[in-house]
């Protein structure tokens, strides 16, 4: 299963071969950066760490800005875990000394037997800490599944929020846009959790699934996913395969 992590751009079309406008959503998914990988004998889990979105590493913490160096990458805004992937990596990239060191090492003395080096493919695969990953880990016509942040549409009612219908608007009727009854009296004398009620709408991650994409460019790092994608313009998001 492919991963990245990416930038929405944003919603245009493109043209089929017959003529048919297809709308797409545009990620830029700049290289990717293996920084950690997690094995479940050590960290109780299988993943694989990529940092993503170049940003000053000024505006980092030590902690993070030495997190980052170790994998050889520079500031990077956001470090996303994924389970079960097997993530496509750059052949000519150049790994990060310190990692090729232990690497090396690590080797010498036995480390790709026991599995202690960190630097090692996960499961056989070629993904290493400081390899970078790029959008050509994707294919046109794949299934994806999309998650992000939606966007805040700030304290709604019922009917935006939940679709309800509205009251009568004749006959002096005061009821048109209000909830309604949420429950009986004296049993059960409360209200129940989880009702649909007013509230906070959207800001909250969603992951949408069944998606498609359209067209890779690897040359502009951009992937063009069918239809739209949660999250706003700019949002960070996650492109995993579906299935």
């Amino acid at each position: 299963m492919a991963a990245i992590v990416g930038k929405k751009l944003g919603m245009t079309r493109v043209f089929t071969e017959d003529g048919s406008s297809v709308p797409v959503t545009v990620i830029e998914a700049s290289p990717n950066k293996v920084t950690a990988i997690r094995k479940s004998d050590r960290d109780g889990y299988e993943a694989v760490q990529l940092a993503a979105l170049p940003m000053d590493i000024e505006r980092m913490t030590k902690a993070e800005a030495g997190h980052l160096k170790k994998a050889g990458a520079t500031g990077m805004k956001a470090l996303v875990e994924f389970r079960d992937v097997e993530v496509g990596t750059s052949k000519d990239v150049e790994p990060p000394a310190g990692a090729d060191a232990k690497k090396a090492s690590a080797d010498e003395g036995g480390g790709a037997e026991d599995g202690s080096s960190d630097g090692e493919a996960e499961s056989g695969e070629a993904a290493k800490i400081g390899d970078e990953v790029t959008v050509s880990s994707f294919e046109p016509g794949e299934k994806v599944k999309v998650s992000a942040v939606s966007i805040g549409k700030g304290f709604q009612g019922t009917i935006k929020r939940h679709n309800f219908s509205r009251g009568p608007e004749s006959h002096g009727s005061h009821n048109v846009r209000a909830p309604g009854s949420i429950g009986a009296s004296a049993d059960p004398a409360r209200v129940f959790k989880g009702m649909r009620m007013p509230g906070q709408m959207g800001s909250r991650r969603v992951t949408q699934r069944g998606a498609h994409v359209v067209e890779v460019d690897a040359e502009r790092n951009l992937l063009l996913i069918r239809g739209s994608v949660p999250g706003g313009k700019n949002a960070t998001v996650e492109v995993r395969s579906d299935g």
